[in-house]
């Protein structure tokens, strides 16, 4: 079994919903999500014109590959109803992102991990070291903690006071 880190996001429909279903399809799929972080509201950070965003990070074990891993978090988006031909970093109902696969780097044309833009986003930075702000960026050696002071991302980012219900952090 290999410990992973994901990042969750949606901003449109029934939001905390999205991020609910997502957790139990992994469940469901060869994934033991362990930890999950609380939820966070942020601005949409590439296309500023849509609807606010709210984000997690969850902890699981898998026996999936790193590949067979992306491609069950892409079946999951694809199921929930997200539209790939909208432009990029626009709305989405679900975004499932690897941020690291135990602590391996893996650049191909298919896939990079860790993924590559994890020290300039507030909004993974933030629910990322709430669950595991010691963990070493296999990279750049640096803990989450560590790049979360170090990251220049002002966007706004607000800690809701919900829990995702069923799982526990």
């Amino acid at each position: 079994m290999v410990v992973v880190y994901l990042a969750l996001g949606s901003n449109l429909g029934k939001r905390e919903q999205n991020l609910f279903e997502a957790i139990h399809a992994l469940n469901d799929n060869a994934c033991s999500v362990r930890l999950v972080s609380s939820i966070y509201e942020t601005e949409a950070k590439y296309v500023a014109d849509q609807p606010h965003f709210i984000n997690m990070a969850i902890q699981a074990e898998t026996d999936l590959s790193a590949m067979d891993l992306l491609i069950l978090c892409k079946d999951i988006e694809k199921r929930m109803g997200r539209d790939f031909t909208e432009k990029r970093f626009g709305p989405r109902v679900i975004d499932i992102d690897i941020l690291f696969y135990g602590s391996e780097i893996i650049l191909s044309d298919d896939i990079v991990i860790p993924h590559p833009r994890i020290a300039e986003r507030r909004f993974v930075l933030e629910p990322l070291s709430e669950i595991s702000a010691e963990m070493v960026h296999p990279g750049s050696k640096k803990t989450v903690k560590t790049l979360l002071n170090e990251c220049r991302d002002t966007g706004k980012i607000r800690k809701i006071n919900s829990s995702i219900s069923g799982i526990s952090h």
